[in-house]
């Protein structure tokens, strides 16, 4: 098993997972992805928030802040949705992905187990 698919079961292991997705920001095509939710489209959810990503880049660029992005949490009626940017020599360009369901997610605990997932994959 790779590196990326374990990441993605590591990923849906966190209480509440929907989906998870590993996305190339430059083509908006996901590497892998996992998901338990019929209702979410991992490829339409890749895509678009590859456009969230690209654009608080510009908007970090413009604004001339020397800053790096941790991550974007997007909080919707019934779900939550995490954005973590790679930050690995070689893993350049990529952002993890993690749907949770709002109601089972344990918001705080769920992002600090992202952060460890994205420590640990080399891609």
């Amino acid at each position: 098993m790779s590196d990326m698919d374990l990441a993605l079961k590591d990923m849906m292991s966190i209480d509440g997972a929907l989906g998870a997705a590993v996305v190339d920001y430059n083509s908006g095509m996901a590497l892998g992805m996992l998901g338990s939710s019929k209702a979410l489209d991992l490829n339409v959810a890749a895509a678009g928030n590859t456009e969230v990503v690209r654009a608080k880049l510009r908007t970090i660029e413009q604004l001339g802040l020397q800053e790096d992005i941790e991550d974007i949490l997007i909080s919707l009626s019934s779900q939550y949705h995490l954005i973590r940017p790679m930050t690995g020599r070689k893993s350049r360009g990529l952002f993890l992905y993690l749907a949770l369901d709002r109601a089972r997610a344990n918001l705080a605990l769920a992002r600090h187990r992202l952060r460890g997932i994205e420590e640990e994959l080399e891609v």
